[in-house]
């Protein structure tokens, strides 16, 4: 069977180390990109809901795929240049929210507030 090019793991990595990579590497990157990315609540909201056990498989995919490839460094534009670096980030990530948008809860959005209030606005 041929690879549809959305099952291309290249840059964001097999989907069973998708989360492993969200996990380890998303607060690092968050308080990197936090003054480039002007909904950080709500990547922080999303990031929240992937990691929801009741979170529908689907939508867990959905955004991890989209933090996987938030926090992976070699990206389309590596996220070092200043003023561009995160703007394909934050297009793949408004892109991944707009679609599930109905799955991140107000539990989510709480837990977000609180982790960024505790950091500072990450």
């Amino acid at each position: 069977m041929a690879t549809r090019h959305y099952d291309d793991p290249e840059i964001i990595g097999p989907e069973g180390t998708r989360e492993r990579r969200v996990r380890r590497d998303f607060w690092r990157v968050a308080k990197k990109a936090a003054r480039s990315v002007p909904f950080m609540d709500e990547v922080v909201a999303a990031y929240y809901c992937a990691m929801d056990p009741k979170t529908p498989v689907k939508v867990r995919g959905t955004l991890l795929a989209a933090l996987a490839y938030f926090v992976v460094p070699f990206d389309i534009v590596p996220d070092f240049i200043l003023g561009l670096g995160f703007g394909d980030d934050v297009t793949v990530l408004a892109a991944a929210i707009a679609m599930v948008r109905s799955h991140i809860h107000d539990r989510h959005r709480e837990a977000a507030r609180k982790a960024l209030a505790e950091d500072g606005g990450a």
